[in-house]
């Protein structure tokens, strides 16, 4: 009742301050490649619907085709991808795009994403299409996915991408306005300690 009024209220007041910073980010991206420093991708959405997603551009041209490539040749890394559908170390990600991702300041232009009403501040953490087979649980159809979540504070990178559904089902169970509060001071924590990959 009360989720989706003070999404939209806590992302018109902090509009002054994560706007300038969201551009001043791209700027930097824009200069080290000068390509468009905004990445959008097909996600998954509350009921299943398909949205897109944003993001500052934190990886090098053609990265699917890097990634692949990377794959064939390091089966460790392949182990590793398909467990958690991250890598550790991921070559595709550029020096500047390592920054943004540990501070998970990349992550800041998916606040229009909340304003628009295709994401949450806090939810289940968005997934891709192709994941959808990989994914075990409901909970996470019946909410906004979010900028972040449970599984960011409590597993992230220490879970398997399939242990996300249990993440996403214990919170959808538990929802509450004092959750929500809870985990995002609990995310300041990650951001600040820079556990992002």
């Amino acid at each position: 009742m009360f989720k989706r009024p003070v999404d939209i209220l806590l992302v018109v007041l902090a509009s002054p301050v994560f706007v300038p910073v969201v551009l001043v980010l791209a700027l930097l991206v824009w200069m080290r490649d000068r390509r468009n420093p905004f990445y959008s991708q097909l996600r998954i959405g509350r009921g299943g619907n398909s949205y897109r997603m944003w993001k500052l551009r934190t990886m090098v041209v053609d990265a699917d085709a890097h990634l692949n490539a990377y794959l064939e040749s390091n089966p460790e890394a392949r182990d590793e991808w398909e467990r958690t559908q991250k890598l550790r170390h991921d070559p595709r990600i550029t020096v500047f795009g390592r920054i943004l991702r540990a501070t998970s300041l990349d992550e800041l232009p998916q606040l229009w994403n909340v304003a628009t009403g295709d994401m949450s501040l806090v939810g289940p953490r968005p997934m891709l299409p192709e994941q959808e087979a990989m994914y075990a649980g409901d909970g996470y159809y019946r909410l906004r996915p979010g900028i972040t979540g449970f599984w960011q504070i409590a597993g992230r990178n220490r879970t398997t991408f399939a242990a996300r559904a249990w993440y996403d089902d214990q919170y959808e169970r538990e929802l509450s306005m004092s959750r929500d509060v809870v985990i995002l001071m609990q995310t300041v924590r990650v951001v600040l300690t820079r556990t992002g990959c």
